[in-house]
């Protein structure tokens, strides 16, 4: 009951941002377009989400035939959770990462890059996929893609309002808020709202974190194992950055594929490493 309020809360206050940018892109006509726009995404999200990230990272599915190993370890864990056999997908990127899609646990994915199955143990990736499953399990995956997709078009408005106010595009002068004073609300509302979109995930995505670090340490076994695949992914993914990385799917992925410290990282849609690693480790230890 509370994930759903949760996902009901996230998708109203992600719908709203949507309308009100378009209210400063175009006043009220921009605010009905942009309300059918959400409308329309919010469905199309549920029904195509997965497919849309997916192609975003330009993911190939994968058989028992192509990828044996890989397959069956997923098969194996998707067992073991309870679940069906998800479609499994790797991304052709160096950097080392995973995410989990879908809209249930019926319909969903799983997606490795090229560079998680060069640098990871089986048993670290089996970690790391039991991660990704628990997403699933816990039904995390929905709300996941859906805020990604609409945050990708809050970002694409923003960018929108950004050049409209440069160049005094947006509201007519003889709308509430035109001329000079409507071009600073537009720019303002175009570096703000991206911001609030991210900070919106954040509310959800951290906490999710941790509890399919937990569920995926129960899932496959070993928490240590899990821990040391954080460790290293940690380190590799800022050494090698995912190429094309978006800010709207960020949260997706098992680590952050954006690089950068200091005020980014009070921004990031994942929890620090070290207290997901240190709550592993304890769980290993059975302290908690």
């Amino acid at each position: 009951m509370m994930n759903r309020f949760k996902t009901t809360l996230l998708l109203s206050l992600l719908t709203m941002l949507l309308v009100f940018m378009g209210g400063a892109l175009g006043g009220k006509g921009g605010m009905l377009i942009a309300f059918v726009m959400a409308a329309v995404m919010n469905f199309g999200s549920y029904w195509f989400s997965d497919k849309i990230v997916l192609k975003m990272y330009n993911a190939r599915e994968i058989t028992r035939e192509v990828h044996p190993a890989f397959y069956d370890m997923v098969a194996r864990l998707a067992g073991r959770a309870g679940l069906p056999m998800p479609k499994v997908y790797i991304i052709p990127d160096d950097s080392p990462n995973a995410f989990a899609t879908g809209r249930n646990p019926e319909h969903a994915a799983v997606a490795a890059t090229d560079g998680i199955l060069r640098i990871l143990t089986p048993d670290e990736l089996e970690g790391v996929m039991a991660h990704e499953l628990a997403h699933v399990k816990n039904r995390d995956i929905l709300i996941s893609s859906i805020a990604a997709t609409i945050a990708g078009a809050i970002s694409m408005i923003g960018n929108m309002l950004q050049w409209g106010a440069m160049f005094g595009v947006g509201r007519g002068d003889d709308e509430e808020g035109g001329g000079i004073g409507g071009m600073i609300g537009s720019l303002a509302m175009a570096i703000l709202a991206p911001i609030a979109a991210m900070l919106i995930q954040m509310a959800v995505s951290r906490s999710r974190e941790y509890l399919a670090d937990a569920s995926g340490a129960e899932i496959c076994g070993r928490p240590l194992a899990l821990a040391g695949a954080l460790r290293k992914l940690h380190n590799a993914s800022r050494a090698i950055p995912l190429h094309d990385a978006r800010p709207a799917t960020a949260h997706m992925f098992i680590v952050n594929p954006l690089t950068g410290g200091g005020l980014a990282s009070l921004f990031s849609t994942h929890p620090a490493m070290e207290e997901r690693i240190a709550r592993l480790e304890a769980m290993a230890a059975g302290t908690r």
